[in-house]
């Protein structure tokens, strides 16, 4: 086996199957379309990409870069700059700023600047870095990558071209996971695809690392073991939990509530979040309904603001069981 393949391996899934071109990309056609035509006529603007994670926004202009420079050119004409790195106005001035102005001899073209996770800079790196953009503009092209854009000052955001990356639909995740699970060899039935899916979000890179972090624990990559592998609550633990709030006294709730926590390591974050879906979808009168609701956004806090989560559990059921009274007095 070479080094090269034999390192392939090595790689997380999410790097080993990263896009390699901007027609590998499996969403948002109508930004990649877009790109694609500036990329073509030469006409590439400053980028501003934001949007939740896992969307596509690093390899969207990573692809893009690979499309603009040969593996010669790379290093020289793009500078990709992440959170991990020092960004604060020192960097600004310095590495960024020398970047910027200086021109390679045998290269044509623009230089690319990627500023991933920039909503981590500071306000005073952001301005100084709004006269750098306007200044070398016809030798560099920044790309600003961001989780939150509230967080990019507006005079940067007035320089750039901005593009939302939406979380992913699941009809899109669903042919890349296969494309992996093909190339891997996994094993995955079909409930297994569908908490794979589910438990992402929208976000393609946490889909990828829940199914190798499953298809390593376990042979099968099934919703079980999809669950189990990453802590999430089952649903029919959930279902149960409702069952036992709803139709048990106080003690006995409390109890097997604390067992199942126990025994499944589960966080009271996460069985609230999965209580409050389920909460949606039984049949519950609606002034009942939105009582339930601001006690578990009351717990939620609570738990947020480190508080015991023996004393918010026996909140939460206390809430029910309050709601459960409520209900047999209208019902007389």
């Amino acid at each position: 086996m070479s080094k090269e393949s034999q390192s392939s391996n090595n790689l997380p899934w999410v790097e080993k199957y990263r896009p390699k071109q901007l027609d590998d990309l499996i969403s948002h056609k109508d930004i990649i379309t877009t790109i694609g035509k500036f990329v073509e006529e030469d006409r590439l603007p400053h980028l501003l990409f934001y949007g939740p994670p896992g969307t596509g926004k690093t390899s969207t202009i990573l692809a893009v870069a690979k499309q603009l420079y040969s593996p010669k050119e790379f290093t020289s004409m793009v500078l990709e700059l992440n959170a991990s790195d020092d960004r604060g106005i020192g960097i600004v001035r310095g590495e960024i700023l020398s970047f910027a102005s200086t021109r390679t001899l045998f290269n044509k073209g623009f230089k690319l600047i990627i500023l991933d996770e920039a909503d981590a800079m500071t306000k005073d790196a952001q301005n100084a870095l709004r006269r750098v953009i306007e200044k070398f503009t016809e030798n560099v092209r920044f790309c600003i990558i961001c989780n939150y854009l509230s967080k990019i000052i507006p005079a940067l955001q007035s320089r750039c071209t901005r593009f939302r990356f939406g979380p992913l639909k699941q009809e899109q995740m669903v042919p890349r996971l296969e494309h992996v699970i093909a190339e891997e060899g996994v094993q995955v039935t079909n409930d297994g695809m569908k908490a794979l899916v589910t438990l992402a979000n929208g976000d393609m890179r946490k889909s990828l690392n829940i199914l190798q972090s499953t298809s390593m624990a376990f042979d099968e990559v099934n919703e079980n073991n999809v669950y189990t592998c990453v802590g999430h609550p089952l649903r029919k633990d959930i279902e149960n939990i409702v069952n036992w709030v709803l139709n048990e006294d106080f003690v006995t709730a409390y109890n097997n509530t604390m067992n199942l926590k126990s025994l499944k390591g589960l966080a009271l974050g996460d069985i609230l979040t999965e209580v409050h879906a389920y909460i949606h979808r039984i049949d519950l009168p609606l002034h009942i309904r939105m009582t339930l609701l601001e006690k578990m956004a009351d717990v939620e806090y609570r738990l947020a603001s480190g508080t015991s989560e023996k004393i918010q559990l026996s909140s939460l059921i206390g809430a029910f069981q309050i709601a459960r009274d409520l209900i047999a007095k209208e019902a007389v």
